[in-house]
């Protein structure tokens, strides 16, 4: 059964920012704002906007009717084809970053958008026009940290990622700060596949994963699972709404 349900896990195509998959298998993890709604509140009453780290574009598709100057920026290269497929119909530009740099003018966007990408503070205040608004929903430092624990694992990150810390740079960028919401909302899995395949669409919660490393890991979180009926971890999220001055 161990075996089955992690060789379905390892097949999986990953393409964009598709967790479909987990329906039904785990559960949890959203905070208690809505982050599209926020997000499709500002979008009608912009006239130029950018989503950074678009992903397949899953989001950006969703707010449409769009602006008729939208870019959308993604990092990775495997998801920039996925998003141009999806969001060609609505006439948006899909730019591949190669860095921390945001492929766009100083000053283009009246919104920055940006739900669970990289956020370089001096860039949103570098891209955003004087008045501009950044919306960012960010996964903290602490994201599913006894996921690492239970594997033996080092942790995610490197540094502390949380509301103050970013609260406390794009200040010092230029911006000012108009709303900040931080919570830590539950994340239950109920078979040892759904693990692996989140460890395998999200790869910088263990850096170093692969089934053979971590099996018998692995395999005490599965009878933990069997005993227990889910193994409860914690997402760690935070909100930031900010406009340039």
């Amino acid at each position: 059964m161990f075996e089955q349900m992690v060789a379905e896990a390892v097949e999986v195509p990953l393409t964009g920012w598709d967790f479909r998959w987990l329906e039904g298998r785990a559960s949890g993890s959203a905070p208690s704002w809505s982050y599209p709604e926020l997000a499709a509140e500002l979008v009608g009453d912009c006239a130029s906007l950018i989503d950074v780290d678009t992903g397949g574009g899953e989001l950006l598709s969703s707010l449409a009717p769009l602006p008729a100057r939208t870019v959308a920026v993604e990092g990775w290269a495997p998801n920039v084809p996925v998003a141009r497929e999806r969001l060609a119909p609505l006439r948006v530009d899909v730019r591949f970053r190669e860095n921390t740099h945001l492929p766009v003018d100083d000053g283009s966007a009246d919104l920055m958008l940006n739900r669970h990408g990289h956020l370089e503070p001096a860039e949103a205040a570098r891209v955003l026009a004087a008045g501009g608004v950044l919306l960012t929903q960010q996964v903290g430092s602490d994201d599913c940290s006894e996921i690492n624990e239970a594997l033996g694992a080092p942790p995610a990150y490197d540094e502390a990622w949380n509301a103050d810390v970013a609260v406390r740079r794009l200040t010092a960028a230029g911006l000012t700060i108009l709303d900040v919401r931080e919570e830590r909302p539950a994340f239950t899995f109920y078979d040892i596949g759904a693990l692996v395949f989140q460890l395998r669409a999200v790869p910088w919660q263990v850096r170093d994963f692969t089934v053979a490393r971590y099996e018998q890991a692995l395999r005490r979180i599965d009878s933990r699972i069997r005993a227990d009926g889910e193994f409860r971890v914690h997402s760690h999220r935070f909100l930031v709404r900010a406009r340039k001055r």
